[in-house]
Protein backbone atom coordinates (compact mmCIF):
# COMPACT_ATOMS: atom_id res chain seq x y z
CA UNK A 1 0.00 0.00 0.00
CA UNK A 2 1.53 3.39 -0.95
CA UNK A 3 2.07 5.33 2.27
CA UNK A 4 1.01 8.62 0.63
CA UNK A 5 -2.50 7.34 -0.11
CA UNK A 6 -3.55 7.19 3.55
CA UNK A 7 -0.99 9.59 4.99
CA UNK A 8 -3.55 11.93 6.55
CA UNK A 9 -5.23 9.01 8.33
CA UNK A 10 -1.95 7.62 9.66
CA UNK A 11 -0.98 11.07 10.94
CA UNK A 12 -4.23 11.12 12.90
CA UNK A 13 -4.66 7.56 14.24
CA UNK A 14 -1.15 6.18 13.70
CA UNK A 15 0.65 3.85 11.32
CA UNK A 16 -0.22 0.79 13.40
CA UNK A 17 -3.96 1.49 13.10
CA UNK A 18 -3.69 2.05 9.34
CA UNK A 19 -1.77 -1.22 8.95
CA UNK A 20 -4.48 -2.94 10.99
CA UNK A 21 -7.24 -1.60 8.71
CA UNK A 22 -5.32 -2.82 5.67
CA UNK A 23 -5.56 -6.33 7.07
CA UNK A 24 -9.31 -6.24 7.77
CA UNK A 25 -11.99 -8.11 5.86
CA UNK A 26 -15.38 -6.37 5.70
CA UNK A 27 -18.61 -7.72 4.22
CA UNK A 28 -21.11 -5.06 3.16
CA UNK A 29 -24.61 -6.29 2.36
CA UNK A 30 -26.54 -3.65 0.42
CA UNK A 31 -24.57 -1.19 -1.70
CA UNK A 32 -27.39 1.24 -2.34
CA UNK A 33 -28.16 4.57 -0.69
CA UNK A 34 -26.66 4.20 2.79
CA UNK A 35 -24.34 1.36 1.77
CA UNK A 36 -22.61 3.30 -0.99
CA UNK A 37 -21.61 6.16 1.32
CA UNK A 38 -20.45 3.65 3.92
CA UNK A 39 -18.35 1.86 1.31
CA UNK A 40 -16.80 5.12 0.12
CA UNK A 41 -15.59 6.05 3.60
CA UNK A 42 -14.26 2.58 4.37
CA UNK A 43 -12.39 2.38 1.07
CA UNK A 44 -10.84 5.80 1.73
CA UNK A 45 -9.87 4.58 5.21
CA UNK A 46 -7.74 1.81 3.72
CA UNK A 47 -9.77 -1.34 4.46
CA UNK A 48 -7.86 -4.09 2.70
CA UNK A 49 -10.57 -6.55 1.71
CA UNK A 50 -14.26 -6.23 0.86
CA UNK A 51 -17.09 -8.54 -0.09
CA UNK A 52 -19.94 -6.51 -1.62
CA UNK A 53 -23.31 -8.27 -1.70
CA UNK A 54 -26.17 -6.79 -3.74
CA UNK A 55 -28.35 -8.39 -6.43
CA UNK A 56 -29.71 -5.07 -7.73
CA UNK A 57 -28.68 -2.94 -10.71
CA UNK A 58 -28.24 0.83 -10.85
CA UNK A 59 -31.26 2.76 -12.13
CA UNK A 60 -31.84 6.41 -12.98
CA UNK A 61 -34.04 6.81 -9.89
CA UNK A 62 -31.01 5.94 -7.72
CA UNK A 63 -29.04 9.00 -8.85
CA UNK A 64 -30.54 11.41 -6.30
CA UNK A 65 -29.00 9.60 -3.32
CA UNK A 66 -26.71 6.70 -4.25
CA UNK A 67 -23.02 7.45 -4.63
CA UNK A 68 -22.49 4.66 -7.17
CA UNK A 69 -25.38 5.80 -9.35
CA UNK A 70 -24.19 7.82 -12.37
CA UNK A 71 -25.24 8.01 -15.99
CA UNK A 72 -22.20 5.86 -16.72
CA UNK A 73 -23.26 3.12 -14.27
CA UNK A 74 -27.00 2.87 -15.02
CA UNK A 75 -27.82 -0.77 -15.77
CA UNK A 76 -24.71 -2.14 -14.06
CA UNK A 77 -24.78 -4.35 -11.00
CA UNK A 78 -24.35 -2.23 -7.88
CA UNK A 79 -21.82 -4.66 -6.43
CA UNK A 80 -19.72 -4.42 -9.62
CA UNK A 81 -19.95 -0.62 -9.64
CA UNK A 82 -18.87 -0.65 -6.01
CA UNK A 83 -15.92 -2.91 -6.77
CA UNK A 84 -14.74 -0.62 -9.57
CA UNK A 85 -14.97 2.44 -7.33
CA UNK A 86 -13.06 0.82 -4.45
CA UNK A 87 -10.25 -0.26 -6.77
CA UNK A 88 -10.10 3.24 -8.24
CA UNK A 89 -9.61 4.55 -4.68
CA UNK A 90 -7.20 1.83 -3.58
CA UNK A 91 -5.84 -0.50 -6.29
CA UNK A 92 -4.27 -2.70 -3.62
CA UNK A 93 -7.62 -3.61 -2.10
CA UNK A 94 -9.15 -7.04 -2.64
CA UNK A 95 -12.80 -6.75 -3.65
CA UNK A 96 -15.30 -9.52 -4.27
CA UNK A 97 -18.58 -8.55 -5.97
CA UNK A 98 -21.45 -10.92 -5.14
CA UNK A 99 -24.73 -10.34 -7.05
CA UNK A 100 -26.86 -12.32 -4.61
CA UNK A 101 -30.07 -11.85 -2.64
CA UNK A 102 -29.63 -12.16 1.13
CA UNK A 103 -31.62 -15.16 2.33
CA UNK A 104 -31.24 -18.48 4.14
CA UNK A 105 -29.61 -20.09 1.11
CA UNK A 106 -26.95 -17.39 0.71
CA UNK A 107 -26.18 -16.49 4.34
CA UNK A 108 -23.44 -19.14 4.72
CA UNK A 109 -21.60 -17.85 1.64
CA UNK A 110 -22.08 -14.21 2.68
CA UNK A 111 -20.39 -14.91 6.03
CA UNK A 112 -17.81 -17.30 4.58
CA UNK A 113 -14.14 -16.68 5.37
CA UNK A 114 -14.46 -15.29 8.90
CA UNK A 115 -14.95 -11.59 8.09
CA UNK A 116 -13.85 -9.12 10.75
CA UNK A 117 -17.12 -7.22 10.38
CA UNK A 118 -20.43 -7.62 8.54
CA UNK A 119 -22.39 -4.48 7.75
CA UNK A 120 -26.13 -4.61 7.08
CA UNK A 121 -27.35 -1.83 4.77
CA UNK A 122 -30.41 -3.70 3.50
CA UNK A 123 -33.65 -1.72 3.21
CA UNK A 124 -36.04 -4.72 3.23
CA UNK A 125 -37.36 -6.12 6.50
CA UNK A 126 -37.21 -9.89 6.03
CA UNK A 127 -33.70 -10.13 4.52
CA UNK A 128 -32.43 -7.63 7.13
CA UNK A 129 -33.82 -9.61 10.05
CA UNK A 130 -32.56 -12.89 8.63
CA UNK A 131 -29.05 -11.52 8.12
CA UNK A 132 -28.89 -10.01 11.61
CA UNK A 133 -30.19 -13.21 13.20
CA UNK A 134 -27.65 -15.35 11.35
CA UNK A 135 -24.78 -13.07 12.32
CA UNK A 136 -25.84 -12.78 15.96
CA UNK A 137 -26.45 -16.51 16.43
CA UNK A 138 -23.10 -17.40 14.84
CA UNK A 139 -21.17 -14.81 16.89
CA UNK A 140 -20.09 -12.57 14.03
CA UNK A 141 -19.45 -8.90 14.65
CA UNK A 142 -22.30 -7.21 12.79
CA UNK A 143 -23.70 -3.68 12.64
CA UNK A 144 -26.78 -2.32 10.91
CA UNK A 145 -28.45 0.78 9.50
CA UNK A 146 -32.10 1.52 10.07
CA UNK A 147 -34.29 3.69 7.82
CA UNK A 148 -32.88 6.88 6.28
CA UNK A 149 -35.84 7.63 4.02
CA UNK A 150 -38.31 10.39 4.96
CA UNK A 151 -35.83 12.03 7.36
CA UNK A 152 -35.07 15.74 7.08
CA UNK A 153 -32.76 16.48 10.02
CA UNK A 154 -29.23 15.03 9.83
CA UNK A 155 -28.51 16.29 13.36
CA UNK A 156 -30.89 13.66 14.75
CA UNK A 157 -28.97 10.69 13.30
CA UNK A 158 -27.32 8.67 16.07
CA UNK A 159 -25.92 5.26 16.98
CA UNK A 160 -26.81 2.75 19.67
CA UNK A 161 -27.68 -0.85 20.39
CA UNK A 162 -30.64 -2.01 18.33
CA UNK A 163 -32.55 -2.89 21.47
CA UNK A 164 -32.19 0.70 22.75
CA UNK A 165 -33.45 2.44 19.59
CA UNK A 166 -36.61 4.52 19.61
CA UNK A 167 -38.71 6.60 17.24
CA UNK A 168 -37.77 4.64 14.11
CA UNK A 169 -40.58 2.48 12.67
CA UNK A 170 -38.14 0.15 10.90
CA UNK A 171 -36.07 -0.31 14.04
CA UNK A 172 -39.22 -1.17 15.98
CA UNK A 173 -40.17 -3.80 13.42
CA UNK A 174 -36.66 -5.26 13.42
CA UNK A 175 -36.47 -5.32 17.24
CA UNK A 176 -39.83 -7.03 17.54
CA UNK A 177 -39.02 -9.55 14.83
CA UNK A 178 -35.60 -10.42 16.25
CA UNK A 179 -36.82 -10.74 19.83
CA UNK A 180 -39.32 -13.34 18.64
CA UNK A 181 -36.34 -15.21 17.15
CA UNK A 182 -34.45 -15.09 20.44
CA UNK A 183 -31.97 -12.40 19.38
CA UNK A 184 -30.82 -10.04 22.12
CA UNK A 185 -28.44 -7.15 22.62
CA UNK A 186 -25.14 -6.72 20.81
CA UNK A 187 -26.08 -5.31 17.39
CA UNK A 188 -25.11 -1.65 17.11
CA UNK A 189 -27.12 0.44 14.67
CA UNK A 190 -27.41 3.84 13.04
CA UNK A 191 -30.92 5.27 13.36
CA UNK A 192 -32.95 8.45 13.62
CA UNK A 193 -35.79 9.05 16.09
CA UNK A 194 -37.17 11.85 13.90
CA UNK A 195 -40.95 11.79 13.61
CA UNK A 196 -41.88 11.23 9.97
CA UNK A 197 -45.19 12.02 8.32
CA UNK A 198 -45.88 10.86 4.81
CA UNK A 199 -48.88 10.05 2.64
CA UNK A 200 -48.14 6.75 0.97
CA UNK A 201 -49.22 5.90 -2.54
CA UNK A 202 -50.24 2.42 -3.49
CA UNK A 203 -47.33 0.72 -5.33
CA UNK A 204 -49.51 0.33 -8.44
CA UNK A 205 -49.92 4.12 -8.57
CA UNK A 206 -46.18 4.68 -8.81
CA UNK A 207 -46.21 4.96 -12.58
CA UNK A 208 -42.64 6.21 -12.94
CA UNK A 209 -41.13 4.19 -10.12
CA UNK A 210 -38.39 1.81 -11.07
CA UNK A 211 -39.43 -1.80 -10.50
CA UNK A 212 -36.19 -2.61 -8.69
CA UNK A 213 -37.09 0.03 -6.08
CA UNK A 214 -40.43 -1.66 -5.43
CA UNK A 215 -39.05 -5.02 -4.30
CA UNK A 216 -39.42 -6.00 -0.66
CA UNK A 217 -38.91 -9.70 -1.14
CA UNK A 218 -38.69 -11.40 -4.49
CA UNK A 219 -41.83 -10.78 -6.48
CA UNK A 220 -43.45 -8.54 -3.89
CA UNK A 221 -43.87 -4.80 -4.43
CA UNK A 222 -43.39 -2.09 -1.83
CA UNK A 223 -44.08 1.63 -1.65
CA UNK A 224 -41.44 4.05 -2.90
CA UNK A 225 -40.22 6.40 -0.14
CA UNK A 226 -38.77 9.86 -0.62
CA UNK A 227 -35.23 10.62 0.57
CA UNK A 228 -32.55 13.29 0.60
CA UNK A 229 -28.90 12.73 -0.36
CA UNK A 230 -27.78 14.77 2.66
CA UNK A 231 -29.45 12.61 5.30
CA UNK A 232 -28.68 9.41 3.41
CA UNK A 233 -25.02 10.39 3.30
CA UNK A 234 -24.96 11.13 7.03
CA UNK A 235 -26.43 7.68 7.73
CA UNK A 236 -23.80 6.00 5.56
CA UNK A 237 -20.87 7.95 7.00
CA UNK A 238 -22.04 7.29 10.57
CA UNK A 239 -22.27 3.61 9.69
CA UNK A 240 -18.71 3.68 8.34
CA UNK A 241 -17.46 5.51 11.44
CA UNK A 242 -19.14 2.92 13.65
CA UNK A 243 -17.47 0.21 11.57
CA UNK A 244 -14.02 1.78 11.97
CA UNK A 245 -14.47 1.89 15.72
CA UNK A 246 -15.38 -1.80 15.77
CA UNK A 247 -12.43 -2.74 13.55
CA UNK A 248 -9.94 -0.74 15.60
CA UNK A 249 -11.33 -1.99 18.89
CA UNK A 250 -12.13 1.50 20.09
CA UNK A 251 -14.77 4.19 19.72
CA UNK A 252 -13.63 7.02 17.48
CA UNK A 253 -15.22 9.76 19.52
CA UNK A 254 -13.72 13.04 20.58
CA UNK A 255 -14.21 14.89 23.85
CA UNK A 256 -16.41 17.93 23.95
CA UNK A 257 -14.43 21.12 24.41
CA UNK A 258 -14.87 23.18 27.53
CA UNK A 259 -17.47 25.87 26.95
CA UNK A 260 -16.79 29.01 28.98
CA UNK A 261 -19.71 30.68 30.69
Amino acid sequence: MPSERFLRISRFIGEQAVDSLAGKFVVLVGVGAVGSYCLEALARSGIGRFRLVDFDTVSVTNINRQLLALDSTVGKLKCEAGKARVLDINPDARVEAVPAFANQETFPSIFEGSPDLVIDAIDSLNPKCGLLQYGWENHFQIISSMGAALRRDPALVRTGDLMDTWGCPLAKQVRTNLRKRGVGRGIDTVFSPELVQYEYKDPDEEEQADFNEQILDRGRRRRVLGSLPTVTGVFGLNLAHLALGKLLGEELKGEEAFRPT
